[in-house]
């Protein structure tokens, strides 16, 4: 099986068990993975957000999921209980496709720590 395959099947499976649990069976996009990631990693469990939290929860979620690729590092929880992430490396320039692929890797990697593919 190729990187490419298993990438696909474990992102394909992620998608149907996420949209399933959070969405009412309708299918969950990228982004929708990530804002879930970024409530997971607020740690103040499901709420209502305004939006500017919730581009805020992308981008803990982004972070979050780019550190084990060392574009960020985590620094600090504010006083409302919000991590901070300081930027180590700047992101590279990529193609749309390109993001995609990196995101979805890095998505599935973020669920591989947490077991969830076991």
């Amino acid at each position: 099986m190729t990187k490419e395959t298993n990438l696909k099947e474990k992102w394909n499976f992620l998608v149907t068990a996420l949209s399933h649990q959070f969405a009412d069976g309708d299918q969950l996009n990228i982004d929708g993975i990530i804002y879930l990631i970024g409530v997971q990693e607020l740690g103040q469990g499901h709420r209502k957000f305004k939006k500017d939290e919730k581009v805020n929860l992308m981008h803990i979620a982004i972070c979050k999921l780019l550190e084990p690729y060392g574009y960020y590092e985590f620094d600090f929880f504010d006083s409302d209980g919000w991590p901070h992430y300081k930027t180590i490396t700047e992101l590279p320039s990529l193609k749309p496709g390109e993001q995609s692929v990196l995101m979805k890797e890095a998505i599935i990697n973020y669920f591989e720590v947490i077991n969830f593919f076991n």
